[in-house]
C-alpha cells in the first residue's frame, strides 16, 4: 500500500473529508485520478454538504468511477453510491418543485443496471439502492421482481412486508396468496424477552383507553381526513384516545390533532422495546393500527403485543397475517363470511361503510358537466400511477378508443413516471387522448380540477379509496371494478353506499360497457351528477356522527 492511500485512511477514520477533497483536487493529476479515488471523491462530497450542487458533483464522481472501472464486481460500490445520490438528488428537487426533473431522470440508471443484473443482483446494498428508483417511477413490477431478490439476498420482515404490499397493485395473488405470505412474515417478526418488557395490564379501566400509531398524521396525507371522522366525535365520557405519532415531522395538521387529543406521544425516536413499554404503562386496552403494511410501519410493535385487543383499521386493506392482531376492521361489502378463514384476524363488520371521510374545507358547488362546453365526454384518474397496471391501460383504451373523441385525465405527483405510462398508452394508439394534468401543492387546486371531469374510473385491483371519495365529494360519479378481497371491494362498497350499484363492474369486458354506456347517456350521467350533489353528505360516506358511532360502539363490544 502506498503512503498516499495510508494517508487516506487515516484522513477518513479521522473524518477529514474536506482534506481529502482538497488533496484530490489539487494534488492529483486528472489522468492520474482511479475509479476508486473518483468514489470516494463523491462520497466526501455527499459527507461535507448536502447542497444540490453537491450531490450533483458527487453524482459525476460516481458515475466516472463506475465508468472506469473495468472489473465489474468492483463497479457494484460506486454504482451503488451513484444510485443513493441520485435518488437524494431527486427527492430535493421533487419537494421544491415537482415539475424541475425531467422523465429520463433514472434512465441511465435503469439502463446500467439492465446490462449487469447478473453481477449486481447478488448485492444486498445495491438491490435496496436501485428499489427506490423503481418505486419513484411507478413501476410496480420491477418494484415486485427488485423485491423478490432482495428477499432471496435477505429474507428480513421489511422486504417481506414491502413484497406482499405492492402485490396488491396487480392480479398475480389469490386472497390465499396473500394469507401466506404474511404468514411468513409474520414468523420473521421479532419478539422480545419478556424480562425487558413491562407487564401487559390485566384490570379493566373505568373508561376504555383506546390508543392508535400512525406514520400518517402529518399534512395532506389521506388518512388524515378518515381518522378526523372519529376523533371528532367519540364520546369522552366513555373513552380516553391515545395517538402514537411515529413520524419526526411535526406539522400544522400533527399541531391540529393536539387540540383534539391531549395524549399524543412521538415515538418514531424509541426503539420497539421502548414503544412497547410506553404503551403499556399508559395502560391501553385497545391500540389500532392504521398503517399496516404501508411505509414506516412498526409491526414489531404489534407482534409483541402492546395491548389487551389489537386491530387493524383503515390505513392498509387486507390482512397482516400476525398472530397477535386480533382485529381487523371492514364492512359487509369487503369480506364475505365464507372468506373469513383467509384472514388471520377475526373481522369486525360495521354497519354500511368501513371508512368515513372528514370533507374539505372547499366549497361544495353544483358542478357543471364539462360535457355541456367540450361536446366530449372526459374522463379522470388522480390515483397514484403504481395502481394503474398493464389491465388497468388496456381497459381503459378500449374505452377511449369506443367513446368518439373522449379524453382521460391523469395527474401523478411524480412527473418521471409518466414516460413509462406515454409508452403504455402509445401502444393502444390512444395517447392523443391522454392529458396529463400537471401536480399542484395547493389542495384546493387539487380539488378544483375534478371540475373539468365527467366521469371518473377507478384502478383495480387495488382501488382507490381518497381519490374517490374527492371525486364524489366533488359530484363526480366514480365507476368501479368489483373484486376477489378487501383491497379491491372498496369501490364496490363506495358505490353501494350511494345506491350506484350501476357503476360496478364485475370484469373487464362489464367495466368497459358500463363506461361506455355512462358516456353515451348524457341525461343519466347528469342526474347521478345533481343526486351527488344534492344528498352525497347525507350518505354513510360523510355522516361522521353515525360513523363514530357506529365504531366505537363496535370497540365498546369486543372489549365487553
Amino acid at each position: 500500500m502506498s503512503k498516499e492511500s495510508i494517508n487516506f485512511l487515516e484522513l477518513i477514520k479521522e473524518k477529514k473529508y474536506s482534506k481529502i477533497l482538497s488533496i484530490i483536487e489539487n494534488e492529483i493529476d486528472k489522468d492520474k485520478l482511479t475509479s476508486g479515488l473518483m468514489n470516494l471523491s463523491g462520497v466526501c462530497r455527499m459527507m461535507t454538504n448536502n447542497s444540490n450542487e453537491s450531490i450533483k458533483l458527487a453524482i459525476n464522481d460516481f458515475r466516472n468511477s463506475y465508468l472506469k472501472e473495468k472489473d465489474k464486481n468492483k463497479s457494484i460500490e460506486p454504482f451503488k453510491n451513484l444510485v443513493n445520490a441520485s435518488v437524494i438528488y431527486f427527492d430535493n428537487e421533487f419537494t421544491k418543485n415537482e415539475n424541475a426533473l425531467g422523465e429520463n431522470f433514472f434512465e441511465e440508471i435503469i439502463s446500467l443496471y439492465n446490462q449487469n443484473k447478473d453481477i449486481f443482483e447478488s448485492n444486498f446494498g445495491l438491490m435496496k439502492a436501485i428499489l427506490k428508483v423503481f418505486k419513484r417511477t411507478s413501476n410496480v413490477k420491477n418494484v415486485i421482481e427488485c423485491l423478490k431478490k432482495i428477499i432471496e439476498l435477505k429474507p428480513d420482515s421489511d422486504a417481506i412486508a414491502s413484497y406482499i404490499y405492492f402485490n396488491n397493485f396487480i392480479y398475480d395473488w389469490s386472497q390465499l396468496d396473500f394469507l401466506e405470505n404474511s404468514k411468513i412474515l409474520n414468523d420473521k417478526l421479532p419478539t422480545y424477552p419478556s424480562k425487558d418488557l413491562v407487564k401487559l395490564k390485566s384490570s379493566k379501566n373505568e373508561k376504555i383507553n383506546i390508543g392508535f400509531i400512525s406514520s400518517d398524521l402529518k399534512s395532506k396525507h389521506s388518512v388524515t381526513y378518515f381518522f378526523k371522522s372519529i376523533i371528532l366525535n367519540y364520546d369522552n365520557e366513555k373513552f380516553n384516545i391515545y395517538i402514537y405519532h411515529n413520524h419526526n415531522v411535526e406539522d400544522d395538521t400533527t399541531k391540529e390533532y393536539k387540540r383534539y387529543v391531549s395524549n399524543i406521544s412521538h415515538i418514531s425516536h424509541l426503539n420497539d422495546v421502548e414503544v412497547i413499554n410506553k404503551i403499556r404503562n399508559d395502560g391501553i386496552d385497545i391500540i389500532i393500527d392504521i398503517n399496516g403494511f404501508s411505509s414506516n410501519h412498526r409491526l414489531a410493535l404489534f407482534k409483541n403485543r402492546l395491548a389487551p385487543i389489537q386491530i387493524l383499521w383503515c390505513g392498509y386493506t387486507n390482512t397482516t397475517g400476525i398472530d397477535e392482531v386480533d382485529y381487523l376492521i371492514v364492512d359487509k361489502n369487503l369480506i364475505d363470511p365464507k372468506e373469513e378463514n383467509l384472514y388471520s384476524e377475526k373481522i369486525i363488520y360495521l354497519p354500511n361503510i368501513w371508512n368515513c371521510h372528514s370533507g374539505y374545507d372547499f366549497k361544495r358547488l353544483e358542478n357543471k358537466m364539462p360535457f355541456q362546453d367540450n361536446k366530449f365526454i372526459t374522463f379522470g384518474s388522480f390515483n397514484n400511477f403504481l395502481k394503474i397496471n398493464d389491465e388497468v391501460v388496456e381497459v381503459w383504451a378500449s374505452i377511449l378508443n369506443k367513446v368518439k373523441n373522449s379524453k382521460l385525465i391523469l395527474k401523478t405527483s411524480i412527473s418521471v413516471s409518466q414516460e413509462l405510462y406515454i409508452k403504455k398508452f402509445e401502444k393502444y394508439g390512444v395517447l392523443g387522448s391522454i392529458i396529463f394534468s400537471k401536480y399542484s401543492k395547493n389542495f384546493n387546486d387539487h380539488l378544483d380540477r375534478y371540475k373539468q371531469i365527467d366521469i371518473a374510473l377507478d384502478t383495480f385491483p387495488y382501488n382507490g379509496v381518497t381519490t374517490s371519495f374527492e371525486a364524489i365529494w366533488m359530484n363526480v360519479p366514480v365507476l368501479v371494478m368489483d373484486g376477489h378481497n378487501f383491497n379491491s371491494r372498496c369501490g364496490a362498497s363506495i358505490n353501494k353506499n350511494l345506491d350506484l350499484t350501476n357503476l360496478i363492474a364485475h370484469n373487464k369486458k362489464d367495466y368497459i360497457d358500463k363506461a361506455i354506456n355512462l358516456a353515451q347517456n348524457h341525461q343519466m350521467l347528469f342526474e347521478i351528477r345533481k343526486n351527488l350533489y344534492e344528498n352525497v353528505l347525507k350518505t354513510p360516506l360523510f355522516d361522521k356522527k353515525k360513523f363514530s358511532k357506529e365504531f366505537f360502539s363496535a370497540l365498546e363490544k369486543i372489549y365487553n
